[in-house]
């Protein structure tokens, strides 16, 4: 039995209706991820339209791209709705809202970094094709580490020791987008490109990045959600 206070008074709920409404917050949250990450999947699409500069594709994909950032907003506004019905019998309802506020932040970064490649590719500005297959391996490289926290949530339900390997994957994942963002990094500035060229290029670095970060953030709060599944 679990003790829950309601309108001043304790109450004492069955251990049932606890683990019920757990996995209620856990399948909303894994549907929100699900979508972060279909949006996610877009992103090396991106960058294969950036290196054989088809911009029609590029349109396209940063539409859909857009379109995918709403829907993951609304899945956003679902969690926190069902969390709120739930209310006080779940104690850990801010850990499943912190691991779903760093989620959504993937979606806002994709959406970033489509909007700065439609941009270059309409100005017609000139990027070395050796950085642009660059950009598309660092894009594969944050959608696996991606993949990898959509793997930590899948099993959030089985136990800490599971879910804990599955994150430690993720930390992988983030440690080799490191490797490649330096690489490139250094590749960038070395590149002589227009200013205009190498900031927006710049930002599509660092907003890569910042995903992979996210997600290794994100693996963490799966960690402490897993003590409590």
């Amino acid at each position: 039995m679990s003790p829950v206070l309601w309108g001043g008074k304790t109450l004492v709920l069955p251990a049932e209706t606890e683990e019920r409404v757990k996995r209620r917050a856990l399948s909303v949250c894994q549907d929100h991820l699900r979508k972060v990450l279909d949006l996610t999947r877009k992103v090396p699409q991106m960058m294969d339209c950036f290196l054989r500069n088809e911009k029609e594709k590029a349109r396209q994909l940063f539409t859909e791209i857009r379109s995918g950032e709403e829907d993951v907003d609304k899945a956003r506004r679902l969690v926190s709705q069902e969390l709120a019905e739930i209310g006080a019998i779940l104690f850990s309802r801010e850990d499943f809202l912190r691991f779903t506020n760093l989620t959504s932040e993937i979606a806002d970064f994709s959406e970033g970094i489509a909007f700065r490649l439609v941009e270059i590719m309409e100005h017609n500005w000139n990027v070395p094709v050796d950085i642009k297959k660059g950009l598309l391996k660092l894009s594969e490289a944050v959608l696996e580490a991606v993949l990898r926290l959509r793997e930590t949530a899948m099993v959030l339900s089985y136990g800490s020791v599971k879910a804990m390997e599955k994150a430690r994957d993720v930390e992988v994942a983030e440690r080799a987008v490191d490797e490649l963002y330096r690489e490139l990094e250094i590749k960038l500035l070395n590149s002589k490109l227009d200013f205009p060229t190498l900031i927006l290029l710049r930002d599509v670095l660092q907003l890569l990045e910042d995903s992979a970060d996210k997600a290794e953030d994100a693996a963490d709060a799966a960690r402490i959600l897993s003590f409590i599944m």
